[in-house]
């Protein structure tokens, strides 16, 4: 079964589905992590790195994992420091206890951070040098150790993608790290792992994964390969997200269609990922990265302050793209010529259902600070491929509409 057959024949009821494209074998459903062990044995490995985070840890998850692999006869080193948003610093430590233990093969065990964590720990291990030697794409010379990667959030689709998105440990600037090499050989989506996600974190990763699937299908740079990956990515969580956030409420004790709705989830976040790796993104999360280096703003919540207004700033040019995806979420029809305003003002319901901020007023931004921000976002590689073309000036007005 290929990808694109996944995607037009998605079946909620099914168990256990594995497809394979030419990087990364998937396996989808319930309890799939459970064969950690196994996928790991024949992948040859024999001394494996896990890369995770103290909060997995705490979950029980890195637990598990560790059970799973040990149980193959496999020798196991955990290194469960991932700071959120990882840095090179991240990067280095983890890349002591790899060389210590001599691994063979690497596992990133949670959200975007672990899996980019352990791509930025691999890139560093076979072919040497500093994360910054890597930024852009495809300057890593030598093979790399295989991957299995294994999201426990819905969010970055890191697990489909072959970059590493690494931040400077001085500047907290975010450098894209590509290379096909660095892909997952095996990326396991286990939704059951995702019901353990603190209601915030579900919140922040979902409109983060939303905003992949928006702005990857209006790219310079889209193909109809990424937009039908889009598209499906859109579909499934543009109405499991609310689900999924209506479930998390008080008084949904029994939550009956919980799994389904995370799987859902799970699984647009993938198709989002897959969409980038093939298109990219644009100006909203150029304005995001700034955000949060200077202001420690958490991704998904700048997102969602800003998405809405870069989605109005393109309408003019991509405004019969955006009508698409208004269509798909039954908002409008397709032609509307004011899809792009109403495509934006479902963002907004979106985060008020998990009362994000609106305003940049709101989450503390400066207005001094806007200037310096919007430089910096002119430089980040994703503005690059947003539809409108933006620059430092347009990045300012964006800013200033969102104060």
């Amino acid at each position: 079964m290929t990808a694109l057959d996944l995607l037009d024949n998605l079946d909620d009821s099914a168990g256990p589905v594995s497809l394979d494209s030419d990087q990364t074998q998937v396996l989808f459903g319930p309890g799939t992590a459970k064969r950690l062990g196994k996928l790991a044995r024949d992948l040859k490995g024999q001394r494996v790195l896990l890369v995770t985070d103290q909060g997995l840890a705490r979950a029980g998850h890195e637990q598990h994992a560790v059970e799973s692999l040990k149980a193959a006869g496999l020798q196991v080193t955990v290194f469960d420091e991932v700071q959120h948003d990882p840095t090179t610093a991240d990067v280095e430590r983890g890349l002591e206890a790899a060389k210590q233990a001599n691994i063979d093969l690497i596992v990133g065990l949670g959200g975007g951070s672990s899996m980019d964590c352990a791509k930025g720990i691999n890139f560093l291990l076979t072919n040497g040098g500093r994360m910054e030697d890597y930024c852009g794409f495809g300057k890593a010379s030598k093979p790399m150790l295989p991957l299995i990667a294994i999201p426990t959030t819905a969010g970055t689709g890191s697990e489909a993608q072959s970059f590493a998105l690494i931040a400077n440990s001085k500047t907290h600037m975010k450098m894209a790290c590509g290379d096909k090499k660095a892909a997952a050989r095996i990326a396991i989506l286990d939704p059951k792992l995702t019901l353990s996600m603190p209601p915030f974190v579900t919140a922040a990763t979902g409109i983060d994964a939303i905003s992949h699937a928006i702005e990857s299908h209006v790219t310079t740079t889209r193909t109809a390969l990424s937009q039908r990956f889009s598209r499906r990515a859109w579909q499934l969580l543009s109405l499991a997200f609310p689900a999924v956030i209506c479930e998390e409420q008080p008084g949904h004790a029994d939550r009956p269609t919980l799994l389904t709705d995370a799987g859902a989830m799970l699984l647009g976040a993938h198709f989002a990922g897959a969409a980038i790796e093939n298109s990219m993104l644009g100006a909203t999360h150029a304005l995001a990265n700034p955000l949060s280096a200077h202001f420690g703003l958490t991704h998904g919540v700048a997102i969602a302050v800003m998405l809405p207004h870069v989605i109005r700033f393109n309408a003019g040019t991509v405004g019969g793209l955006y009508g698409e995806l208004a269509a798909d979420a039954g908002l409008c029809s397709a032609d509307d010529p004011n899809a792009g305003v109403i495509l934006a003002a479902r963002i907004i319901e979106l985060a008020g259902l998990v009362n994000f901020p609106t305003s940049l007023a709101a989450c503390g931004i400066t207005q001094q600070m806007i200037p310096v921000m919007a430089s910096e976002a002119a430089s980040q590689w994703t503005g690059k491929f947003n539809p409108r073309p933006v620059d430092a000036t347009s990045l300012q007005e964006l800013y200033e509409c969102a104060m």
